[in-house]
């Protein structure tokens, strides 16, 4: 009968659809940075989707790699397969896989490096090798002294072999290559999802009554679990609270959960830092009349879907974060999400409780002082659509939301948003790419917008909205210029000028708080021999070290080096050693000796390194517990303490001559700043500006927080040098451990910029940088002036491909 049916079938061909999978694997090296097509198994066909993270072979090893595309045809007659897929759902959008590709090609980094810049720290690939016995019949081939590591397995990492049993290592080779053992790769996930214990009832309320009732008296441990469920019947626990927290008895629950009374479960458990935060939900504020007309437009780009870049420019204190806050609820109430980035150092308990007391748990805090698996347990619900809002620092830009309807900059100004690192991108030009991709605004907020963002909105390209007065209309603090130079004609050697002094004691007297600010940490800045001028110098790097006094260590701030401090000079053996230089310590120090009722907080990087120090120092100010925070720039912005009615600054002129034609304006702005931390609340501030070149226009505007006439002043400047915003600056870096090696090449790519870009390009260099050497490999740079240049970005690309290579200069541009 199948016959007789099979004969009617017409002749036809039967095509069998291959899935191939576009795949950038994690090599990070030019000449692999592509995609390159695998097939996909058919075990895997059905939920593979671009975004995902899987592993492939690679030549001779396995690599993980992200799949960027799917697609039915292929250039190439043999593929391999792909290993596995490592995710349920896609680690990146469709957005981010388009975004990842906008800053290979931008910041001429490689792809697979834009695309791990997005991701938790956790989720990039751990690779190790393991030692493998072929089976275990050759278990009597291998050499005696091996056998041990075979005894619990057929495998042992090589990491753990060579670590524990080094002496072993040449009879390990030997078995390698007799192949009585090999050798294998093998990549691990990192990232994990935590997993707790919980218990609940698995009965019903009147059957633990009837338990309870039914214990002996004796048995009061076992009474006292039946009573807790009793009175929270409905509710899932986690085991470790119930037993620490509530003091139940482990043996008493574990009873009832082999009885069948209780039923224990594991469940996902997401890591939140703010978990014990006694948040205190907060309404609306009611805005003035500057606030709400700030606050109308932007409402209409995000009910427009409107991709506009608004500069929010607001005084210190004008009220710029309730306006973010009710953009954000606007997005909320439309079902879109909202991104917040805030610099580092701004990201204070006090900013996160503003977001978390507005929104709860529909907020996610993403920034460097998590644990990594708390940054990855934020991420998630990110990515899960567990909440709606994203504030973190410069990497929370990559925020993996669906439906993004606005995202916010404030302190806009912050270098810290350019990362240092490739990829070289500033998270102000990724929100712009983002919010014309998903047709939102962004809002950019600065009390102090950068030169380059206020021209923009001079010229239109921004929407200017300004916020000229403080949201409680208080006046801004007065500001004192103190000349240092005459306080030394006086007599006054100290680091504070006499009213500054006088002005501390008057406060700690009042029982008033006082902010002092020293961009320096460290107790002294350089240690100098007296008898022959040698200044110690760190080993690795040209730079002089730091001393710190808690430790009693010389430390290089670039390259983590640390020493003893020598009793003599190692140049002339003279005991004339001399420390110079002021520090945030010895400002500590100084304090001490001549206040020592003053209770003094310290806050710079020494101080804030371990986790939550950030967050228990301000606590500590905040609840009175001390009269004076001394700090370098973390305590310059975000912080609003009613009771602080002074602010000193200490030395406004260490930034001012800095090699970098921006010191000006990054004066200004952190002065500005650290003003603004006075008098913001009932009690009046008044903020000390001590300087040894008072008339400078940084100084001066900032006294006056003037910020129009130091625009005005700053952008002739500009004009005149042929600075930004008026042309464009590339800086190339070149560095290499030999220094002839690293002269050449630098000559080398001036002539190749010089022949290459166009006769209105400006080539400078190259020249040896301020810091000639760091870690050990010497510096150069060259640097491109230009208004626009076609050709740079080709030019760059082959530069960096040919100086980037392995065994050659490494080349980077900024």
């Amino acid at each position: 009968m199948l016959k007789k049916y099979a004969k009617r079938l017409p002749e036809c061909s039967i095509q069998v659809r291959t899935l191939i999978a576009e795949v950038y694997v994690d090599i990070p090296a030019r000449a692999v940075d592509k995609p390159f097509d695998y097939k996909v198994p058919d075990s895997l066909e059905q939920f593979i989707r671009p975004g995902m993270r899987v592993t492939v072979p690679f030549g001779r090893v396995k690599r993980l790699g992200f799949v960027t595309a799917l697609k039915d045809h292929t250039d190439f007659t043999k593929l391999r397969n792909i290993d596995q897929v490592i995710d349920h759902i896609p680690v990146l959008t469709d957005e981010l896989l388009d975004l990842g590709r906008w800053i290979a090609d931008t910041t001429l980094c490689m792809t697979i490096t834009a695309y791990q810049a997005m991701l938790p720290a956790v989720m990039k690939a751990d690779y190790g090798k393991v030692i493998q016995l072929e089976n275990t019949e050759k278990l009597k081939d291998v050499h005696p002294d091996l056998v041990p590591f075979y005894s619990s397995g057929d495998s042992i990492k090589w990491e753990d072999a060579v670590r524990s049993h080094p002496e072993k290592l040449n009879e390990i080779n030997r078995a390698l290559s007799d192949g009585t053992l090999s050798l294998h790769q093998q990549i691990h996930n990192q990232a994990r999802v935590k997993k707790i214990i919980t218990v609940t009832p698995a009965v019903s309320l009147e059957t633990l009554e009837e338990t309870a009732k039914s214990l002996n008296r004796r048995y009061k441990r076992q009474r006292e679990v039946l009573d807790f469920f009793i009175h929270h019947p409905a509710d899932s626990h986690v085991l470790a609270d119930l037993v620490n927290r509530y003091g139940l008895s482990r043996e008493a629950i574990s009873h009832f959960i082999k009885k069948g009374v209780l039923r224990k479960e594991k469940q996902e458990y997401f890591r939140d830092p703010y978990r014990e935060l006694n948040q205190v939900r907060t309404q609306a504020l009611t805005l003035t009349q500057e606030q709400h007309a700030a606050l109308k437009p932007i409402l209409h780009a995000i009910e427009s879907d409107e991709d506009r870049v608004f500069l929010c420019h607001g005084v210190t204190g004008s009220g710029k974060t309730e306006i973010y806050l009710q953009a954000i609820q606007r997005v909320i109430d439309l079902g879109k999400e909202a991104i917040v980035l805030v610099p580092e150092i701004s990201l204070t308990p006090q900013m996160v409780h503003r977001f978390k007391g507005r929104f709860g748990d529909l907020v996610a805090v993403m920034h460097s002082g998590l644990s990594r698996g708390e940054k990855y347990d934020e991420w998630r619900k990110i990515r899960e659509g567990r909440v709606k809002v994203a504030v973190g620092a410069r990497s929370a830009v990559f925020a993996p939301f669906s439906r993004l309807g606005l995202i916010i900059i404030d302190e806009e100004h912050e270098s810290s948003y350019k990362q240092e690192d490739s990829p070289r991108y500033h998270a102000r030009d990724v929100a712009i790419y983002r919010s014309r991709y998903n047709r939102c605004p962004v809002v950019l907020g600065s009390a102090t917008p950068s030169l380059e963002s206020y021209a923009r909105a001079k010229k239109n390209v921004y929407s200017l909205l300004l916020l000229k007065e403080r949201f409680n209309h208080h006046p801004l603090p007065p500001v004192k210029i103190v000349d240092m130079r005459e306080e030394m004609r006086d007599g006054n050697r100290s680091m504070f000028s006499t009213a500054l002094f006088n002005l501390i004691k008057d406060r700690i007297k009042k029982k008033e708080q006082t902010v002092l600010f020293l961009n320096r940490r460290g107790y002294s800045t350089f240690v100098m021999c007296r008898s022959c001028g040698e200044v110690l110098r760190c080993p690795h790097c040209d730079i002089s070290l730091t001393y710190h006094r808690t430790e009693q260590l010389l430390k290089c701030h670039y390259c983590g080096y640390a020493q003893q401090i020598p009793q003599t000079c190692p140049a002339c053996g003279s005991d004339s050693m001399r420390y110079f230089g002021t520090g945030t310590q010895k400002v500590e120090a100084e304090l001490n000796r001549l206040i020592p009722e003053a209770r003094i907080i310290r806050m710079d990087v020494d101080t804030t390194r371990q986790k939550g120090g950030h967050e228990r120092l301000l606590r500590r100010f905040g609840e009175g517990k001390a009269d004076i925070l001394l700090g370098t720039q973390m305590i310059a912005k975000g912080l609003d303490f009613p009771e602080v009615t002074l602010v000193g600054v200490l030395a406004a002129d260490s930034m001012l001559y800095l090699p970098d034609f921006r010191a000006s304006e990054r004066t200004f702005q952190l002065l500005t700043q650290v003003s603004g931390r006075a008098g913001r609340h009932d009690l009046p501030g008044s903020v000390i500006i001590q300087s040894y070149d008072p008339d400078h226009y940084a100084v001066v505007d900032a006294a006056s927080h003037d910020y129009e006439t130091f625009y005005q002043q700053e952008m002739q400047i500009r004009y005149r040098h042929g600075y930004p915003p008026f042309y464009y600056l590339v800086l190339i870096r070149i560095t290499h451990t030999d220094p002839g090696q690293a002269s050449v090449a630098a000559g080398r790519i001036a002539e190749i910029l010089k022949r290459n870009l166009s006769s209105s390009a400006q080539i400078f260099g190259p020249v040896v940088p301020a810091i000639a050497r760091i870690k050990d490999r010497y510096r150069y740079q060259c640097m491109v002036k230009y208004k626009k240049e076609p050709e740079l970005l080709p030019v760059l690309r082959k530069i960096i491909g040919h100086f980037q290579e392995p065994g050659k200069t490494a080349c980077s541009w900024l």
